[in-house]
């Protein structure tokens, strides 16, 4: 039976933190909104409240049922988390006159509990929150204090119930990973097996149960994610697995050739579509990006449809989503606000009659990865930077025509070839260039020139819910400027994007 840790979520923007923090300790995490949290099955061996943007005054403050977790459940409640059970049982949360943001020491550690072991006092932890507990019931007791906040963790007494007012899911705050190791394994009793091996295992068991001799359509991309599911499909149902790869135009240089090439020596059953045509009509003349989105949707539902209808009596589609598609597809304060809609979320039309199978839809990237390592799949695939699944009418900004498609595959080819040959492909989690809907004079030769503006993209991340702009060597930028200047036609300026998520995006639409 597969243990799990249930993350109560708020709205905290730390959520997905914490969740990445409990699974580098091999244990399996499910986030849940605060106003739809499942049914609490056996194999759940804890929970954890996270932080909010919300204060626990506001009369419209995310509050739950604590009956339904409290001593049932060993409970670890971080900052709002912490805050909002000190007051609903009885204990005083008062506006402090300034936010406490940023670090702070711990000046009083309870050194025999349990979650605080191996901690030293002194050590250093993360505040984030502007209200503060003043107050908590005789059935609790302080753990751990710093200099200005006396109540900075406590338990309620004889039970599995603590709470802190730090964020241990940050790396500023030092012992941050030993606390929730402490919670984990010692109050929860996990036994940290939730390993790659141990997924593709169960996943493989699984998913044969699941289908049977049933017949599945997988949509290959060229990407990692699409990718790994094929694997542990092919693995799991062998030729039943039926793949299809579209060319919508919109792939980098080269890109449909040369990812059929990769996957003939994977064994896997692939059909090619060249569908490019069909998806640049529709696009015509459309520059909002959420109706860009939209109808490279369609129009890849309608072209997928056609392909999987030549595979006799197919009942299952299968996709390569993964968690932070889910998460971001969803709110934890009623209807989702959405950043942006999903190409792998939210359904299927009616008439393609298929049920839907994710083998993925619980990892993040980085496990994914680390799965389709496990799995013995070649690391050229692996290393391949995420890639929108829009493409690149994503990365033009405004309509779309076949003409930028080429100046921006040709400018994007010369940018990836380049982090390449540097060395410095493997070190950037996503790269990618955009064509900007602006143009500005340039001088070549003796003749002034009018023409476009290709902007570079290059973050850092670990899993995509947060990333940083890359400082890419000033060298390494000149050259790539230059040859695109040069060699495409079209281009007399290139920029360097250094915004990063948050408050911008990866991806510029």
């Amino acid at each position: 039976m597969l243990e799990k840790i249930i993350i109560v979520d708020y709205g905290s923007q730390f959520t997905q933190l914490i969740a990445r923090r409990v699974r580098e300790l091999n244990v399996f995490c499910e986030i849940h909104p605060f106003n739809n949290i499942p049914e609490i099955t056996p194999e759940v061996k804890g929970i954890i409240f996270s932080g909010s943007p919300y204060s626990v005054l506001q009369e419209d403050a995310p509050q739950i049922d604590l009956d339904l977790f409290l001593k049932k459940y060993p409970v670890l409640a971080v900052c709002y988390g912490a805050q909002y059970l000190a007051q609903h049982s009885g204990g005083k949360v008062q506006a402090s006159s300034t936010r406490e943001y940023g670090r702070a020491n711990l000046n009083y550690i309870q050194s025999e509990n349990k979650l605080l072991k191996n901690i030293d006092l002194g050590s250093q932890v993360w505040m984030s929150h502007g209200d503060t507990i003043t107050q908590i019931p005789e059935s609790f007791e302080v753990i751990a204090s710093t200099d200005s906040v006396r109540v900075a963790a406590f338990q309620v007494k004889d039970t599995s119930t603590y709470a802190i007012q730090f964020h241990p899911e940050v790396t500023h705050s030092i012992d941050g990973k030993q606390l929730l190791e402490n919670f984990l394994v010692d109050i929860c009793g996990c036994s940290q097996n939730w390993t790659a091996d141990a997924f593709v295992e169960t996943t493989i068991a699984d998913l044969q149960e699941k289908l049977g001799n049933d017949k599945v359509v997988l949509g290959l991309s060229g990407g990692v994610d699409s990718s790994v599911a094929a694997i542990l499909l092919h693995k799991a149902i062998g030729t039943n697995l039926h793949c299809i790869f579209v060319d919508n135009g919109l792939l980098r240089k080269g890109e449909y050739e040369a990812v059929l090439e990769q996957y003939k020596h994977l064994g896997l059953n692939i059909k090619g579509v060249d569908a490019k045509e069909r998806f640049l009509s529709q696009l015509a003349g459309v520059k909002d990006p959420e109706l860009k989105r939209k109808a490279i949707g369609r129009v890849f539902i309608e072209v997928f449809d056609d392909a999987a209808h030549e595979v006799q009596d197919v009942k299952w589609l299968a996709q390569g989503t993964i968690y932070p598609d889910v998460i971001e597809s969803i709110s934890v304060k009623g209807p989702s606000a959405t950043i942006k809609s999903h190409h792998n979320v939210g359904g299927l039309p009616d008439f393609m009659k298929l049920k839907v199978v994710e083998p993925l839809n619980t990892l993040f990237k980085d496990e994914v990865r680390r799965v389709g390592k496990s799995l013995g799949i070649a690391d050229v695939i692996l290393g391949r930077h995420p890639f929108p699944g829009p493409g690149l009418a994503i990365r033009i900004l405004g309509d779309v025509t076949a003409e930028k498609v080429a100046i921006l595959q040709d400018a994007d080819a010369i940018y990836i070839e380049n982090l390449r040959e540097a060395g410095l492909y493997d070190q950037v989690w996503q790269a990618g260039a955009i064509f900007l809907p602006v143009q500005s004079v340039g001088v070549m030769g003796d003749e002034r020139t009018y023409e476009n503006v290709i902007c570079l993209r290059a973050v850092e991340s670990v899993d995509g819910m947060t990333a940083d702009w890359c400082h890419l060597p000033y060298p390494v930028l000149a050259k790539i400027s230059n040859e695109i200047i040069n060699k495409v036609k079209g281009i007399n300026r290139v920029v360097y994007d250094i915004s990063s998520k948050p408050p911008a995006t990866i991806e510029w639409e």
